[in-house]
Parts: C-alpha cells; structure tokens; sequence
C-alpha cells in the first residue's frame, strides 16, 4: 500500500477505470447511495441471451460520484460482472472485490458493497421490468436499499432533482 493506504491495484482502476460512463443501450440499472459517506453510484447493465440461451451481462458502465475506494470498487465490479450470467452475478461479494483491488483499507470496505448494491439494483431492475421472478433474497435487499435511498434523496436533493430534469 501507498502512503493513502490504498493498494496499486486500487489505484490503477481510479485512475484509468474500467466500463466508465453511461451506457447507451441498457435494459438494467440500479441506482444507490451510501448515507454515511455520501457516495453515489448508478450502475447499467445490457442483459441478452447467451449463446446457452442464459441471460448474462452483455454490457455494463456506470457512474460514480465518490471517493478514490469508490470508484475503484464500481471499476472492479464491471470487471467481475461482465459476461456472467445473472445467476453468476448476484453471487459476486465484497471478498472478490477486494481481491481484485488487492485489499482496501478497512473503512473503505462500505464501498465494495455500495458496488455489489448497485450490481444487486440493476439485476432487480432489469427483472421486474421484464416481468421476470425474481428471488427472495434479493427483494428482501432491493427493499433496504430502498429505505436507505430515501434518506438519500432527502440529502441530495439537487441531485435527484437533476435526475427528475433528464
């Protein structure tokens, strides 16, 4: 690690991050936030079939607004996310993530979960918009998410009110 505490790796995916940016064609997001340090991270995913007729993540980008940790975990996720299928993907953690990045100093470890969050949102998403099952476990998630991105909402106004104007 460097004198910030963050490892090589860490640095490398904030400073030329992986999928960076909007997607122009998504059927998937998932949009979350983190009261505590005030983060915020929209995540899009182009789900198609596969060639096993799976869906899976053709494509995925997403913008973050947040700190070095932030970023590098959002870079990470796309990485570990990419081409898997939906099944593969809800099952990536926070311990794949740091692997990838080669650590993360520990107060930093709330951000590979507001990346996993926004993974979780965007597979939400892309299934109740096609009408699709979705299980337990995550709406059991996608309904804390949402109690928290209340509290977002209420601290960011200009920001949701930004989203609102697009």
């Amino acid at each position: 690690m460097n004198q910030t505490g963050y490892t090589k790796e860490v640095m490398k995916h904030f400073q030329k991050p992986h999928h960076y940016g909007r997607l122009n064609k998504y059927n998937g997001l998932g949009k979350v936030g983190n009261v505590v340090c005030g983060d915020v991270l929209w995540l899009y995913l182009n789900v198609l079939k596969n060639k096993n007729g799976q869906e899976a993540i053709k494509d995925i980008s997403y913008e973050t607004y947040g700190c070095v940790a932030a970023i590098s975990t959002s870079s990470a996720i796309s990485d570990l996310a990419k081409g898997k299928t939906i099944e593969e993907a809800l099952k990536i953690n926070k311990e794949q993530i740091i692997k990838v990045l080669g650590d993360l100093p520990p107060i930093k470890i709330h951000c590979s979960l507001l990346a996993i969050d926004a993974l979780s949102e965007a597979i939400y998403d892309y299934l109740s918009k096609n009408k699709k099952p979705i299980p337990e476990n995550l709406e059991e998630k996608h309904q804390k998410i949402e109690r928290a991105k209340k509290v977002i909402e209420e601290r960011y106004k200009k920001w949701t009110e930004k989203e609102k104007k697009e």
